[in-house]
């Protein structure tokens, strides 16, 4: 039977948590006994308080990882954990680990997309691609695609893709989409965040019919390995950390805080029947003022027209389709 699509308003629901609330916190009273979660990158930052809180509410959960045997040791101690292979920049290993999973034929309750690389050198992987568009978002665009079969086999799964506020920094290049000849490292970061937040958009339109509600996300300012890339004196000069290394940001999150609003998406029942909207601090965001703070969402990351175009060019690219993994 065909159900109907309503686009849940891009405001807040007042939901009672907020920016410095935790992912134990927003867990609070909710069993997850039964449920496989899927948590790309639960083994390091936030990714790791991701997991191990879901664990803690009785969630069985998958983390893939590009390196398996370093996921395993931070992992150790969690029950109730499985570690496979899978790098998302190498659409052959991604369609590998889909093919493992679906053939273990345990569904998945919650998909956390939660892996990323962030102002990186410039990279090129598979036919060319722009390494964090490639990873942040075609890899978990494939992902989806082919474990659509695991997805709807649950009871009413959720999708959350982390994004960030980073979007902010730009919108798709539909013109040049892998920065060939003017490659800027936060634009092309910025990018690959616009297109997390445009794939929770189609992905919550495409997949209601059958029960798979998505969001995006924005953790906050977190200090984690996600910023291997950047240099020391980068960071410094940016005055995320002093000369020492500490964090000197008062704004920055702790890892356990930065997990609490992918955690809330994911399995909060203040989201039962909403979807397809961006959310920060454990709330569904406010739009973003022009001339304001750098908060919010910004139209263009949540446009629909702009999610089905991303959608229809992801298909081509990638070859992955939900209505051929149904």
């Amino acid at each position: 039977m065909q159900t109907s699509y309503t686009r849940t308003p891009q405001q807040p629901i007042e939901s009672g948590f907020g920016y410095r609330s935790t992912a134990s916190e927003v867990l609070q009273g909710i069993d997850l006994s039964g449920k496989t979660a899927l948590v790309t990158g639960g083994y390091s930052g936030l990714g790791l308080e991701t997991t191990r809180a879901l664990v803690e509410a009785g969630a069985y959960v998958i983390v893939p990882a590009r390196r398996p045997e370093v996921a395993r040791e931070a992992l150790a101690g969690i029950d109730q954990v499985a570690v496979d292979e899978l790098d998302l920049s190498d659409l052959d290993s991604v369609r590998a680990f889909a093919g493992r999973l679906v053939a273990s034929g345990r569904s998945v309750d919650l998909a956390l997309l939660n892996a990323g690389v962030m102002a990186c050198p410039e990279t090129r992987v598979g036919p060319g691609w722009e390494l964090q568009f490639a990873t942040n978002h075609l890899g978990h665009f494939t992902l989806i695609n082919l474990i659509w079969s695991a997805l709807i086999a649950g009871d009413g799964a959720r999708v959350v893709a982390t994004s960030s506020t980073g979007h902010h920094l730009s919108p798709i290049r539909w013109d040049n989409l892998n920065f060939e000849g003017n490659y800027e490292k936060f634009e092309a970061y910025g990018q690959s965040k616009t297109a997390n937040s445009l794939f929770a958009v189609e992905l919550d339109r495409r997949g209601i019919e059958q029960g798979v509600r998505a969001f995006a996300v924005h953790p906050g300012g977190i200090l984690t390995p996600l910023q291997r890339h950047m240099p020391r004196e980068e960071m410094i000069a940016l005055s995320w950390i002093s000369e020492d290394g500490e964090a000197v940001n008062p704004a920055f999150k702790t890892p356990e805080q930065g997990a609490a609003t992918q955690v809330w998406a994911a399995t909060s029942p203040q989201l039962e029947d909403k979807g397809g909207v961006y959310c920060e601090d454990c709330d569904v965001a406010k739009m973003f003022v022009p001339d304001g703070p750098r908060a919010g969402v910004k139209e263009y990351a949540i446009d629909p027209e702009q999610a089905k175009r991303l959608w229809d060019l992801s298909v081509e690219l990638t070859g992955a389709d939900l209505s051929q993994n149904r």
